[in-house]
């Protein structure tokens, strides 16, 4: 009989612990879970001291965007203002495809690209570049 009391009170402990633990999942865990869009391939050159490399005015260029990024929440900007682009999704990633408007020939443009993941995390990247005069 004491047997039995101690069976029956310790599958109680545990039952209880093992509803605890399961239970556990704070908001940091979750967004631990969901990766961030990555943004890569992205192929202008950056206008970095001391090269100081310049974009040809009018330049067709691409970024490669994750495939778990829900590819209707992209954005693309240049100096803050969309930007239009074409996306061709595969399994393994999404590649953005727009050119360089000419109303920016001679400037200093800064390219923002972000995205939402299809588990909810976002992310942004930018890129400065110099544009050449035309």
């Amino acid at each position: 009989m004491k047997i039995i009391k101690i069976v029956k009170s310790t599958l109680c402990m545990a039952i209880l612990l093992n509803i605890g633990a399961a239970s556990a999942y704070s908001p940091e865990e979750s967004e631990k879970m969901c990766k961030k869009p990555r943004f890569t391939d992205f192929n202008l050159p950056e206008y970095k001291a001391p090269s100081n490399i310049e974009t040809p005015a009018e330049a067709e260029f691409i970024i490669k965007v994750s495939a778990w990024v829900d590819p209707t929440t992209i954005k693309l900007t240049a100096k803050k203002a969309p930007l239009a682009f074409t996306t061709e999704s595969t399994s393994t990633f999404h590649k953005i495809k727009a050119k360089l408007p000419a109303s920016l020939n001679g400037e200093f443009v800064r390219l923002d690209v972000s995205a939402k993941a299809i588990l909810g995390c976002e992310d942004k990247t930018g890129w400065l570049i110099k544009v050449a005069n035309q």
